[in-house]
Formats: C-alpha cells, sequence, structure tokens
C-alpha cells in the first residue's frame, strides 16, 4: 500500500463521513427554522441537489468533480424530496411518533418509511438483473450465473454523477430500512441480538472495506467506494446513539452550531483538498507522459 493510496482513501472516507451528520442537521434546521414553510425549504434542497447532479453530467471529464457533485447531490435529493416527503404523509395522515419511555423512539416519517420496502426490493431486483459495476451485486451475478446472459463483458458508459448519485441514494435508503426494521419491536427490538449484529456487523464490515479503500490509488473511484464503507459503518453509529451511549449533536444543530459549524467547514477543507490533490496527480501524470 503506497503513502498517497492510503491518503486518498482516508480523505474520501472523511469527506463522506462529514456529509452524514451534515444531512441531518439540515433536515432538522429546515424543520425549525421553516416552520411552516419547510416544504418549500425542502424542494429547494432538493432542487439543488438535482442542479449538482445536472452540472456533474455536464462535467464527466471532471471525473473527481463529477463524482463529488454526484455525492452531494444524492444527499441533498434524499433529504429535501425523499426524507420530507415521508415526513409530508406523515403530517397528513397524523401519524404519531413511536413513545418508549416518554421520549421519541422513532419519529413519525420513519414509521411511513417502512412502507417503501417492497418498492426498494423491486429496485434491488432491477439492480441485480442488469450489468452493473457494484461489488455485492456482480457477486451475487456470479453465483447465480448471471454474467453470460447479461452479457457483462460488454463495455457500458455511464456518467459517474449518475452513478455516485443512484449509489448513495441506494444505499441511504436500504440501511435505514435495515435500522428501522431491527428497530420494531414486533421484528426485533434495538436490545435484540440482531440488533448487536447488525451494529457489530457494520462496523466490522466497513473495516473490512476501509482496508480495500485505502488502497485504492484514483480519486473519484475512491469516493464512490468511500460511500458504502461510510453508510455501513454509519449503521453502527446510529445504533450506539439509539443506546444512548452519546450524543448526537447533529439531532440538536441549533443546540450544537458550534460543532456542527466545524463539521460544515472541516467538510469544505476537506474537498478542497481534495480537489487540490486531484489537480496535482493529473499534473503530475501529464509531466510524466511527455517527458516519456
Amino acid at each position: 500500500m503506497k503513502l498517497s493510496s492510503f491518503k486518498i482513501g482516508v480523505l474520501s472516507f472523511l469527506i463522506v463521513l462529514l456529509l452524514m451528520p451534515l444531512g441531518h442537521a439540515l433536515m432538522i434546521l429546515t424543520e425549525h427554522l421553516l416552520n411552516d414553510s419547510k416544504y418549500i425549504g425542502a424542494f429547494a434542497i432538493g432542487v439543488i441537489g438535482f442542479a449538482m447532479l445536472a452540472i456533474g453530467i455536464f462535467k464527466d471529464e471532471k471525473q473527481a468533480l463529477a463524482t463529488v457533485l454526484g455525492l452531494i447531490g444524492g444527499v441533498l435529493v434524499w433529504t429535501g424530496w425523499i426524507e420530507f416527503s415521508f415526513v409530508w404523509i406523515a403530517e397528513k395522515l397524523s401519524i404519531p411518533a413511536l413513545m418508549e419511555n416518554g421520549e421519541v423512539a422513532t419519529k413519525p416519517e420513519y414509521l411511513v418509511m417502512m412502507s417503501s420496502l417492497g418498492l426498494l426490493l423491486a429496485f434491488l431486483l432491477l439492480f441485480l438483473f442488469t450489468q452493473n459495476r457494484c461489488t455485492f451485486f456482480v457477486w451475487f451475478q456470479r453465483v447465480f450465473k448471471l454474467t453470460k446472459p447479461l452479457k457483462m463483458a460488454d463495455a457500458q458508459f455511464k456518467p459517474l454523477a449518475i452513478i455516485t448519485f443512484i449509489e448513495t441514494i441506494m444505499l441511504l435508503w436500504t440501511f435505514y430500512l435495515v435500522l428501522l426494521f431491527v428497530y420494531d419491536k414486533d421484528i426485533a427490538g434495538d436490545r435484540h441480538p440482531a440488533t448487536f449484529i447488525v451494529a457489530f456487523g457494520s462496523l466490522f464490515w466497513s473495516f473490512y472495506l476501509m482496508l480495500k479503500l485505502i488502497k485504492l490509488s484514483k480519486f473519484d473511484y475512491a469516493i464512490r467506494y468511500a460511500i458504502p464503507t461510510v453508510i455501513i459503518f454509519w449503521n453502527f453509529i446510529e445504533v450506539i446513539g439509539r443506546w444512548d451511549m452519546f450524543k448526537e449533536i447533529w439531532i440538536h444543530p441549533t443546540e450544537y452550531w458550534f460543532e456542527n459549524t466545524i463539521t460544515l467547514l472541516m467538510l469544505f477543507a476537506f474537498i478542497a483538498y481534495y480537489f487540490y490533490e486531484n489537480k496535482v496527480k493529473l499534473k503530475r501524470s501529464r509531466e510524466l507522459r511527455e517527458s516519456a
């Protein structure tokens, strides 16, 4: 493993990691600050995410930029359009929150989100039976001998922004539902062995993915690989937060405004450094080709 690959992997991990709490904080701030106008704000957040995706599609030749725009666009569309659509339905149907010991254990919108399981499974089937480069689906395609009927050897071009955008949304959606179902007392419960398996299984799985991530030397690929690494790791963070083992400052962005502001500034700094390092690497590659 080269030092440069290690740096690229860690940097990519940190960029995606910092986006997770900031996405939560953005949703809470939209609800609290805009109040009755929160759905207008949510729609605007989604529009910004869509605009980032569109720019990324047209900037596909700049692979690092297209990937980062797809990532941020995915988080914003998920937060603004998808999560708030569940909030809207929960409020429209007056669905109460799940209460435990006098406190909110699961918000109404997440209870509504559980109804999207069938739709998620349909999308997962779509990815299973279509050509893609996701290691998870490719493994299943090999096991079930789908590579030949799906013509896996054929080249297929896809814009990097779209790949990153869809990857982000699908992974967020999948693991939201995994956690919601294991938290459900009719299925398991947040202190059930299944929840411990999800929490610590995710921790070890993310560690395994991290060992592979720090060997990657290509910036855009490292970001795309960091997305599942971080989201799977975030399952562990979510569960220990559910167990009240630490204070989730991103759920209280006004109370912990300083810490959340520092997190946002760190994200900007890491992204700026990411582009700087990518530019330096591309420049060195050009110089080597010209001198050859």
